[in-house]
Formats: structure tokens, sequence, C-alpha cells
């Protein structure tokens, strides 16, 4: 059945028409016909973000409704959006579309509903607008891939060579730090993390290099490909999601893939490194002290806050290559969570920075919100036998402490942003959002990376 999406442009429509409410978005009106009534959006409420979100319930919809194809009138479309830039807004809606149709179903006795192509009016003349949305979903469809998928097939060791198949006959260089090579390199802090794992650990360095004058910017990337917690073992009657605690590197993977495809003019380096913290006979013990290459001792207070201590090692080798700019992006704290909720990630840094980065994510749907770094607390990492602790002795500001902690590795002349994207890995099924993995982060990074190199 061919579907045809009929853009009904009436003035003064109420939001109904970007929530969860089919009976108000489609009727059917002959057998082999589903009309979608979506009158004009109030202009104050026009924005991107709900567009994608429009999109994304309505390619849910075509599928339940077993669509083969969906027209579409770009013209309509964009006096709906009369407000924003008509090249944008089919890029939006494109990004939107695909990343409603995304499934992840590899595991699944059943697998779900391919997607429903969508068929514009005069596609020739919007190509490159087209083409743009479905790179862009791409990419954090990539990032959501990587995050979904099951610890038992994605671990430190497999991590690597998913990444050299995926960048294949690219323009990215994929350079695989192995343990020999960490320990020579004396990444201590990756290799003590992993000590409980049966895998070995390894650093990850993707180089695309779209413009040698720009600033090199360092990506760097959480890759706790499953977090027991360690010795400190966590609670919890389901922990499943913790194969996502990579969510940091799939982002920077996802980032990298989106401004490779798209041919950007940037100077980019993703550092992901990758480990799985287990407890074991090897595993490293609450007390114990890693000694990092930049001579900084840190007491492990809790082997949980294990994030911090691997991502502190991928900030060292950014600078050691240089970096301009250094971005760190990880799900580090519960903390972050409570915070901020579901909608937010945070972020810290210097101001400048942070604001350039909120203006990007408003825009494209990574979201992001201020924080603050306040010096008093940095005095909470203090170790009575090291030169300072992997947790603070205070309970709350936990998301504040962790991005203390990190700040001590960073040099003066880098520029750095902490995100902590904890709380927002996962996603309930709403609008572009499947239920599971967000893919949080891959649209946020490589639009950062753009913003700040012109």
């Amino acid at each position: 059945m061919k579907m045809n999406l009929v853009f009904e442009l009436e003035q003064k429509v109420s939001e109904e028409i970007i929530h969860k409410h089919t009976g108000n978005i489609i009727e059917m009106v002959q057998e082999n016909d589903v009309h979608m009534m979506m009158k004009q959006v109030k202009q104050k409420e026009q924005s991107l973000e709900k567009l994608r979100m429009i999109a994304g319930e309505a390619a849910k919809l075509a599928k339940q409704y077993e669509a083969t194809s969906v027209a579409v009138n770009e013209h309509t479309l964009s006096k709906a959006f009369s407000t924003l830039d008509e090249k944008e807004v089919i890029t939006a809606f494109v990004e939107g579309w695909e990343l409603g149709s995304y499934t992840f179903d590899t595991y699944k006795s059943e697998k779900e509903a391919t997607s429903v192509p969508i068929e514009f009016k005069e596609e020739t003349s919007i190509e490159k607008e087209v083409s743009a949305g479905r790179v862009r979903a791409a990419a954090t469809a990539f990032s959501r891939d990587l995050m979904n998928e099951i610890p038992s097939a994605l671990t430190p060791e497999s991590f690597p060579s998913i990444l050299q198949t995926t960048f294949e006959n690219t323009d990215v260089n994929v350079v695989v730090h192995e343990k020999a090579a960490l320990e020579k390199m004396q990444m201590n802090g990756i290799l003590t993390v992993n000590r409980g794992s049966k895998f070995d650990p390894a650093m990850i360095e993707l180089h695309y290099n779209g413009d040698s004058t720009k600033p090199l910017i360092a990506l760097v990337g959480k890759g706790v490909t499953f977090d027991t917690g360690g010795i400190s073992l966590k609670g919890g009657r389901n922990i499943s999601d913790m194969r996502m605690d990579m969510g940091g590197a799939a982002a920077v993977a996802g980032a990298v893939k989106l401004l490779a495809a798209s041919k950007a003019e940037v100077n980019v380096v993703g550092l992901i490194q990758t480990v799985e913290n287990m407890p074991g006979k090897d595993a490293v013990l609450p007390g114990d002290v890693i000694n990092y290459k930049n001579g900084y001792t840190v007491q492990i207070g809790n082997t949980d806050a294990e994030g911090r201590l691997i991502l502190a090692d991928g900030i060292i080798r950014a600078q050691e290559l240089d970096a301009s700019y250094i971005v760190d992006i990880s799900t580090l704290t519960g903390s972050m969570e409570r915070a901020l909720g579901s909608q937010l990630a945070g972020i810290f840094g210097e101001e400048t920075l942070m604001s350039k980065m909120k203006a990007v994510g408003d825009i494209n749907g990574d979201r992001v919100w201020p924080m603050p770094l306040v010096e008093e607390y940095d005095a909470t990492l203090a170790s009575d036998y090291a030169d300072f602790c992997n947790i603070s002795t205070m309970g709350p500001a936990g998301a504040i402490t962790a991005a203390l902690f990190l700040r001590r590795f960073v040099s003066d002349h880098s520029k750095w942003i902490h995100v902590d994207m904890a709380g927002v890995m996962e996603h309930k099924n709403e609008g572009y959002y499947t239920n599971a993995a967000t893919g949080f982060g891959a649209s946020l990074l490589a639009d950062y990376a753009i913003e700040i190199s012109n």
C-alpha cells in the first residue's frame, strides 16, 4: 500500500500534532490512503527539533499502516514551518523520519517492519538537503547500534575491529593501541580499570583531517562496554543498560562518521578508551593507587567511579597530540541525571565554549545545559596518601566533583569541555526516539566541531 501524507496547512493548530495522539494526526479517508492533517504550527513554537519529532512520529505511523512508500510535498512542508530556513526544514524532516524508522531487532525472533521510504515531489531540486538528513540520521543510528549491542558482542577486543570495518574506505584513519602499546604509553588508568576483565583493553584513535589548517579538536569518549561497578559492585534488579556505559565512545564514533561523510572542513581526532569494569581475582581494589603518566597519583576510593579514570588517559593523550580543543563525553554520573533528568546533558568548562555548545544543541536536538565548576568542592577530592582520590568526600554534587577531577588533567593551554550524558543515554518511544539508546552526542560533537572550526 502506498501512503500519501498530505500536509494540510491551516492556521493556529494546537501542539497535539507533535504529541503521541495518533487519532489527532491520522485519519483513514480511503481504503488505501492515509492523510496526515498537519496544520500550521504557531510561529513562536516552530523549531527544527519539533519538526524532527513530528517526522519521527509520522514514520512510525507509516510502518504501523504497512505503507510501501510515503509522498511528501516539500513546498507545503516548508510553508508549515515558514519561520525556518527551507533547506534546513527538508534536512530536519528527513533526519527525523529516518531516526523514527530506526529499529534494533538483531536478537528478536520476529523482526520489526522495515522503514518506509519517503518520496519528495521535486526531490532532484533538494537532493543535497535530503542527502544531508540521511547522513545525519545514519551517524546517530550508528551510535545507537553501538549502545544497544549486547556486551558479549561489543567488548574491548571487538570494539576496535568494529570501528576498523566501519571506517574502511573512508577518510578516517583508525589507529588501535592494544594492551602492550598501552603499557609502553603508560595509559595506567585504562590498564587498571580493565584488570578484572578477561578481555584486553584498547585505546582507539579516529583521525579525520578535513582541513589541516584548522586547529586540532580531540573528542574523548568513555568506552566501558559493560560496567558492573567492579569490586564496588552495583546494586539493582536489572543493570542490563550498563552495556550503554560506552555511550560517550558511541557519540565520538558517530560524530567522526558524520564529519567524514559530510566532508566537513575540520581537523578532528576521536579518542576512545575501551575497557570492561569487572570484579575478579585481578580486579583493582578500593584503596589501590594509580600512577598516571603526567605524574599524578590517584587513590581508588570506589571502583564504580571508573569512567573518570580512563577519561584522564584520554585527556593526557589529547594533549600529547597537541589538541587545541578537548571535548570529553561520557555516561559519567547518576548525579547528573538526578540534576537534569532525561532531556538534557550537563556540560562543564569555560563559559564561552559552553555557550556555543548549548546553541548547537538547541538547534540539533542534543540539548545541553551549562553547569558550574564550584572551586570550593575541589578540595573534597583530597586523599591521605595519594595526590587525590577518584571520589569526593561529600555526598552531593557528584557530577560537579567528577568534572573537577577531570579538570585536573587538563593543561592551561587546552580549551576543554566535559559532557556528562548519563541522563540522556536512553529515551522512551516518542517522536524520532525509540525505546533504548538515543545516540546522543553524535550530532552535538560533529556540529560543535564545525562551529569552533569556522
